[in-house]
């Protein structure tokens, strides 16, 4: 089943177990016969997480990124509608970033022995 998804969301479907069961099918079917553009993406995340505008701008603040709910909203506009914009990779990826933080908690940095200075 890995296999037959393409999208960048499979490298973080491996970290983050709990979309590893739940939104992965859902992420990896295909619409009309076409891949999935980033913005339904989002839209099936935000539907499958249980999300609300403001959790998708924390988490995006998370990675630093910041935007607001009303440029949050045009990417869930339907592509007919004059104020729909399209989704770039790097708010996805910021998002899924982000999201890994929500989830699990910032990185720990690990306690590594100090080096001594060559004198």
């Amino acid at each position: 089943m890995l296999g037959q998804c393409p999208n960048l969301l499979l490298k973080y479907t491996l970290i983050i177990p709990a979309l590893r069961f739940a939104a992965l099918p859902v992420i990896c079917s295909q619409t009309n016969g076409m891949a999935l553009t980033n913005n339904d993406i989002l839209k099936k995340l935000r539907v499958a997480l249980e999300l609300r505008d403001d959790d998708i701008v924390n988490i995006l603040q998370l990675a630093d990124f910041k935007i607001s709910k009303s440029e949050l909203g045009a990417f869930f506009r339907n592509e007919s509608h004059p104020k729909y914009m399209e989704l770039q990779d790097q708010i996805l990826r910021n998002f899924l970033n982000g999201l890994i933080i929500y989830k699990r908690g910032p990185l720990e940095t690990q306690n590594l022995p100090k080096k001594k200075d060559p004198k």
